[in-house]
């Protein structure tokens, strides 16, 4: 710690890793102190004639005085601290944050702790300046085991730690039979007959910790009270925890419960009110993601918003006295900046113009620095007044111009939001790219947007901005074109989010079959005639609409897809499937490795070899499946330099080129290719 004004360096932890024992080096806390200007000479007691010198020298010179008064300090502190107990580490663990609290007295340390026994996937990399094959570490595989860290509280003054206690236990099971006793013959007895042995009985289990991680600690402004939010590691359970640093001992203060898995906008959101005495956080509790209010004192947590619409990015104003955050009331299709007093009430909207607002508010909170996009126009900075009744085409002041100026002399589409009732009941939104001289009766392409959570049918720019300029080629080539927002996307409340619960590839797939009956009867495409394409999780649904609905889908483009979710990564795939180890069958029915079989149309496989997300090995593994199934209309394309987003141009254009073919060759029959053409297998 050194203070603003300059001074001294101070150390405030001995961490240090190896285990116990000397000499092993701090990894945190400072560098122990102040530049040694003069420590060459020796502080020992010289003659009387030098001592005299040295009197009469920091008696006449301010600067050896006060580099005397600095050694002095740093000696009287250097002693302090030899009576500090330093926290040991084991070997590997580490301190990666440290959070000092208010008044000085604690600093609260993040400690890693690594997976023991885990072992990561290796990328090979075939394209280096030495000419050789290099290694890529990666990451580990859902169900093995992850890393882990914890809280300690470092007392500053006399180095004692404490673990913080979240508190939460598995609970006790009750006496169960061993294997003998379930075994033993229950055959009734004779009157008199001595009653056998009884068999041993297992113990019962004693509660135990929970496997929980905490984050975002907070203090209070006035650091009296500092809070936590803890996530139990299979994430179907959050906590937000009021923490006693003295004691290391936390109180639940609000708890957040899902059966499939917690998530949503604001997951993470946590701060303290101004009262010093709530706390807000947001939640899913009544199905949208909403702002509450808890307070420290316990009671049950205050809903501040609530409606079928989903806030996030909450923050508080300069002054404390309302919050700004964005939201989606109104129309799930666009995002506002709103305001709200901190003990709720009206909601007032801030920014009007339709499409989607990223809002930094000025101090004085008079202008908002807006960055804003509309369906067919790309994200651009905007300086606009903060007051909604001055908003208008004249007040805001465009500072940026992104786009070249030929990106104007094309007539961009805002595609139209269109909706269909999915087989349950469900209203499906999607946007719809239809030619101009559309008269039915011709083939049409589904795009399916990646990233599992995400939501793509709005109006504002879409990230997927190279595949809406496709869409526009397609267009043009006489396709109409539809995606859509299928289960699992983002902004349509937890329902929607949770809807691929243990099975990937069940409703997020039929969603995109009943859209192809919509199209078929709506506005009178082809039924023999559909493709799909998309990449990373758009990639898999691709493949599992090619090997599970054959009948419905001639073609389909999978690019970067996943082919096996017991290969991806832990974080996202576990929420989703649970364990592997533990739920073989969410994981076999959702993956497209096993039902490879069933492929009929023709299927582009697209996917760059140096892919440290959706390793290249998926592809690897699937290709070797199509071959031992003897499937020949089926091509891949790999792409030696690329990572799951690619970054040259040339390979950009070589797979939109590769999905422009593949659909002009199989679903327009006036360019169709013959049956020994669409069936070669490709290499490249």
């Amino acid at each position: 710690m050194i203070s603003l004004d300059g001074g001294s360096l101070e150390q405030l932890t001995d961490i240090r890793t190896g285990g116990a024992g000397g000499g092993s080096a701090p990894v945190a806390g400072g560098g122990g102190g102040a530049q040694r200007q003069g420590a060459s000479e020796t502080q020992q007691r010289g003659t009387d004639s030098q001592e005299y010198l040295k009197k009469e020298e920091r008696a006449l010179l301010d600067a050896v005085r006060e580099r005397a008064e600095q050694r002095e300090e740093q000696e009287k502190k250097r002693k302090e601290r030899e009576k500090r107990k330093p926290l040991s580490l084991p070997t590997g663990q580490n301190a990666i944050a440290l959070n000092l609290s208010p008044d000085g007295k604690y600093v609260m340390a993040t400690i890693s702790e690594p997976a023991t026994g885990a072992k990561n996937t290796i990328v090979p990399n075939y394209v280096t300046e030495s000419a050789y094959t290099g290694d890529i570490p990666g990451r580990t595989k859902v169900g093995d085991t992850q890393g882990r860290s914890r809280l300690m509280i470092i007392n500053v003054e006399t180095g004692e730690t404490k673990s913080v206690d979240h508190g939460q236990k598995l609970p006790a099971s009750s006496p169960s039979p061993s294997p003998e006793t379930k075994a033993a013959d229950p055959a009734p007895r004779e009157r008199g007959e001595a009653k056998p042995a009884e068999p041993p009985r297992s113990q019962p289990v004693q509660p135990r910790d929970r496997d929980v991680q905490m984050s975002q600690l907070q203090w209070s402004q006035d650091g009296k009270n500092a809070v936590l939010m803890a996530r139990a590691v299979d994430n179907k359970d959050r906590w937000v925890l009021l923490l006693d640093a003295a004691t290391g001992k936390t109180k639940v203060l609000a708890s957040v419960h899902d059966d499939a898995w917690v998530d949503g906008p604001g997951a993470f959101t946590l701060g303290w009110l101004p009262d010093n005495a709530h706390v807000y956080f947001e939640s899913e509790r009544d199905g949208f993601a909403h702002l509450y209010s808890v307070a420290i004192s316990g009671g049950e947590p205050a809903q501040l918003t609530s409606g079928q619409f989903e806030v996030s990015d909450v923050r508080l104003a300069a002054g404390k006295a309302k919050f700004y955050f964005t939201s989606s009331e109104g129309s799930p299709f666009e995002r506002h900046l709103y305001s709200l007093a901190i003990n709720g009430g009206e909601r007032t909207r801030i920014t009007s113009f339709p499409g989607n607002h990223q809002v930094d508010v000025s101090p004085d909170e008079t202008m908002l620095a807006d960055v804003y996009s509309y369906a067919n126009w790309p994200p651009e900075l905007y300086l606009r007044p903060i007051k909604p009744q001055l908003e208008s085409v004249n007040s805001k002041q465009q500072i940026t111009t992104s786009p070249i100026p030929e990106f104007s002399t094309y007539k961009w589409t805002e595609p139209p939001i269109v909706n269909f009732k999915a087989r349950d009941g469900a209203a499906v939104y999607g946007r719809l790219y239809k030619p101009a001289n559309w008269k039915g009766g011709g083939p049409a392409v589904l795009f399916v947007h990646g990233a599992g959570y995400l939501q793509n049918v709005h109006r504002w720019w879409s990230s997927y901005y190279r595949e809406y300029m496709f869409h526009h080629l397609l267009m043009e080539s006489g396709f109409v074109v539809l995606d859509i927002d299928y289960r699992g996307s983002a902004g349509y409340g937890r329902d929607w989010r949770t809807g691929i619960y243990r099975h990937m590839g069940g409703k997020d797939l039929t969603d995109h079959v009943d859209a192809v009956n919509y199209l078929v009867k709506e506005h009178g495409v082809d039924p023999k005639r559909i493709g799909l394409y998309g990449g990373s999780y758009g990639g898999f649904i691709t493949l599992m609409a090619m090997f599970t609905t054959p009948d419905v889908f001639a073609a389909g483009a999978a690019l970067r897809p996943v082919t096996d979710w017991a290969h991806y990564n832990n974080g996202y795939t576990s929420n989703i499937l649970n364990l592997p180890q533990s739920d073989a069958e969410a994981y076999k029915q959702s993956s497209p490795i096993y039902f490879a079989n069933g492929l009929k149309g023709a299927l582009l496989i697209c996917h760059g070899m140096v892919d440290v997300n959706v390793n290249f090995q998926d592809t690897v593994r699937l290709v070797e499946k199509l071959i031992e199934l003897r499937k020949e209309n089926w091509e891949v394309a790999p792409y030696p330099v690329e990572d799951h987003g690619f970054e040259r141009e040339a390979s950009w254009a070589d797979e939109y080129k590769r999905i422009l073919k593949l659909f002009v060759d199989n679903l327009k029959p006036e360019r169709r290719a013959s049956p020994a053409r669409r069936t070669r297998v490709r290499s490249q």
